[in-house]
């Protein structure tokens, strides 16, 4: 097992025993440690040296320890900063992660949550060892956690089950990315079946809580009169039928990421209780006397509006805005219908997998008829029609036919033309690249703009009728072409 690495920490704070015992509880961990009592002389020793770690108190004789996090960030240096608030100042925690601190603690600070938010922080920003056996030097770690996320297997494995290219995922793969090296909560919103437990995922396994546990929880699943025991663990006869100690779901994500799936349908009486451990840290076991301090990152998910919910006072404001510091948004499939192609190789891949059987190929007709489709419950949605087809197929073609749902099919042929030329969008699927591209989304928008303008060129720039042709519809192909930069010309017979 590896040694806890050791880090240049510099703590600021205006109270001289606090300095001292925090000075002192570092040292003893083989941090290097420098301390100030004001922004003054920690301005002065910044201005001499790097650190690894900035510990700061909120309130400082000469403003406000936020006010180093700001010229931190505007000069692009690498510190990791942890603030120190006011007990239960939930307005100052929020204000401290939105400005860019790594964690905050309140007071009076636990020293072994100091302890472990400093290890935290360290561990976040330094890349692993090199083939040598050495660590990088201080002033060649900025920057690095970017890469060492990008290149982290359990990293790329999660972005990469974010399936498509459309400019909403590359958005939101860049955004988990970033927000991986933070502990802020997050808060994921978008619709039913748009992926927001593998965003949640992604975000645990490329921060450095990675090698932790991830533990998924469906607020909306258990049972109101349980609920405090689950998430808070229970002591033996703390209520019938606890016949032993038990951990809650705090206690399981020790050191990991705790998951809050449907946090909009968490009981008001819960949400008090669960904002008190957010603020301190903190849990009291069901039953228990004593409590326990808890070092989990919490993301949270939900389809609702959680804004209509505190305006109507069924989710407390104070507890939503503690959430949503960092807020990811899951984009509908409807908002990117160009990943479709790919979301359904990728579904049919593991769906088969799983079965152990042949992936089947998908036909013109079966791949228009999907994207006619609505599809209000997403990838999920996409998801069940997939393996339907999959159960009622007896080719190796997957046909429109195959998905069985009752839907009239009278607007999709029965049989191919056999004059026609196949589907330029099916062609271009099936023709693999005559060499490996060094940019793969360049050229698979270069492939893309080509058939296009081949399906616009075979139909008089008729958009509607280019769209029939390649299975999309009229707003679909507009989007295409105007992100494309494809100039059309301007009698435009749309209508035609």
């Amino acid at each position: 097992m590896n040694a806890p690495a050791t880090a240049s920490v510099l703590v600021v704070d205006d109270e001289p025993d606090l300095r001292t015992l925090y000075e002192l509880t570092l040292l003893r961990e083989g941090h290097v440690v420098v301390a100030a009592p004001d922004l003054t002389q920690a301005r002065e020793w910044l201005a001499q040296r790097r650190f690894d770690v900035l510990i700061t108190d909120m309130r400082l004789p000469d403003g406000l320890g936020l006010e180093l996090l700001r010229e931190l960030g505007e000069q692009q240096r690498h510190e990791k900063c942890i603030v120190i608030t006011a007990y239960g100042s939930a307005e100052n925690a929020v204000e401290a992660l939105k400005s860019g601190a790594f964690d905050y603690l309140t007071k009076p600070v636990d020293l072994k949550q100091l302890r472990g938010a400093v290890t935290a922080a360290v561990q976040s920003q330094r890349p692993e060892p090199g083939p040598n056996g050495t660590a990088a030097s201080t002033t060649a770690i900025a920057g690095e956690t970017a890469r060492r996320v990008a290149t982290s297997p359990s990293g790329v494995q999660s972005l990469n089950r974010i399936v498509g290219h459309s400019p909403s995922i590359v958005q939101i793969k860049g955004r988990i990315e970033k927000v991986a090296t933070s502990m802020a909560p997050v808060l994921i919103l978008g619709e039913s079946g748009t992926g927001k437990e593998l965003v949640a995922r992604a975000v645990h396994d490329c921060s450095h809580r990675s090698t932790g546990p991830f533990v998924a929880v469906n607020c909306g699943a258990i049972p109101e009169n349980l609920i405090e025991a689950e998430f808070f663990g229970a002591r033996k006869g703390a209520y019938t039928g606890a016949t032993q100690d038990r951990e809650g779901y705090f206690q399981a994500a020790r050191g990991g990421t705790l998951f809050l799936d449907e946090i909009g349908d968490l009981p008001l009486a819960m949400q008090a209780k669960l904002l008190r451990v957010i603020q301190e840290r903190r849990v009291r076991s069901l039953g228990g006397v004593q409590e326990e301090s808890v070092d989990v990152r919490l993301v949270s998910a939900t389809h609702r509006d959680l804004t209509a919910l505190v305006q109507m006072g069924q989710f407390r404001q104070d507890l939503f805005y503690r959430l949503n510091v960092i807020e990811l948004r899951t984009p509908a499939l409807r908002e990117r219908r160009e990943d479709l192609t790919s979301l359904v190789g990728a579904l049919l891949a593991r769906l088969c997998g799983e079965s152990a059987q042949n992936v089947p190929a998908l036909s013109p007709r079966a791949l228009a008829w999907l994207q006619a489709k609505e599809l209000p419950g997403n990838v999920r949605e996409l998801e069940n029609l997939l393996q339907r087809a999959l159960a009622l197929s007896s080719g190796d073609i997957l046909e429109p036919e195959d998905f069985g749902d009752g839907d009239d099919l009278s607007e999709v042929p029965t049989q191919p033309d056999p004059l026609a030329e196949p589907s330029p969008l099916v062609e271009m699927a099936s023709r693999p690249p005559e060499h490996i591209p060094a940019d793969l989304q360049a050229y698979l928008d270069e492939q893309e703009r080509q058939v296009l303008l081949k399906a616009l060129r075979e139909c008089d720039f008729n958009r509607t009728a280019a769209a029939a042709r390649l299975g999309l519809n009229l707003r679909q192909i507009r989007y295409r072409i105007q992100r494309l930069g494809i100039s059309m010309p301007t009698a435009d017979d749309d209508a035609a």
